[in-house]
């Protein structure tokens, strides 16, 4: 049976946090937690606290069974390195990722050959700003006082091309983003329908915390903290022994 009832994590170390819900499956009948919310503060310069023992425990084991590190999967939400690389300065991010966008796809193009979050987010296909829907939320917000904040959000999941009838689609999870200023910080909201706490979870929470400190840096604010619901958090991988060794680590992370 699924466990069907709200959970709520919250707290200031990502490695314990994501620690929490994969031991919360792993140690449970069922392999499902719907819906789930994780709610994490405490940021240096972006990044959030993390255990790296548990941290190098689970790339070793993404590694194990051919899956993408959690640094992978953060910069499909936010490429850091390509924001460091362009002297932050978000035009040339924003350029140069357009630019590289087919090559992005692919290095892996079973995955990633519907799209990736960030190039929805900055190449939408659509809308103002040849659908750049960071830099419309930034130049908006910094033009003038009193901003609606309904006008701070940004989508992924497009129906004209997402409401497709195949049994399973591996894009977009994610939806929705939304940000939200408060009292000089930036909080940054997000809505997964489905998620797999194993692949993909860490990277996730990763990435979006990444693109909630571009976000506050371009608005002249502090990222505060980063929200996200997911509709669906499921245990993606069986049988559940093989993974003991991430196991033990994730036990001794939340200890």
């Amino acid at each position: 049976m699924s466990k069907l009832i709200p959970v709520l994590l919250d707290g200031t170390n990502l490695s314990r946090v994501w620690a929490t819900a994969f031991l919360s499956l792993v140690d449970h009948p069922g392999t499902e937690i719907a819906p789930l919310v994780v709610s994490l503060t405490g940021f240096t310069e972006g990044e959030p606290e993390e255990d790296t023992a548990l941290r190098t425990a689970l790339d070793h084991s993404l590694a194990d069974n051919g899956k993408a590190h959690v640094h992978t999967v953060a910069n499909t939400i936010f490429p850091k390195s390509v924001w460091r690389a362009s002297k932050y300065d978000r035009a040339i991010l924003f350029k140069t990722y357009k630019e590289n966008i087919p090559r992005y796809k692919a290095w892996e193009s079973r995955k990633n050959h519907r799209g990736l979050y960030f190039e929805r987010l900055i190449a939408y296909g659509r809308g103002p700003h040849d659908g750049n829907q960071l830099e419309f939320i930034i130049s908006e917000y910094n033009s003038r006082k009193g901003v609606r904040r309904s006008m701070l959000q940004g989508s992924i999941f497009d129906p004209e091309r997402d409401h497709v009838r195949s049994a399973q689609l591996g894009f977009p999870c994610l939806q929705h983003v939304s940000f939200v200023p408060n009292d000089g910080g930036l909080i940054i909201n997000s809505f997964y329908a489905t998620q797999q706490v194993f692949e993909k979870a860490y990277g996730n929470y990763l990435g979006l915390c990444r693109l909630g400190h571009f976000m506050a840096h371009e608005m002249h604010l502090t990222l505060e903290r980063m929200n996200c619901v997911i509709g669906v958090e499921k245990l993606d991988f069986s049988p559940k022994s093989k993974l003991s060794s991430l196991v033990e680590a994730a036990r001794k992370a939340v200890a």
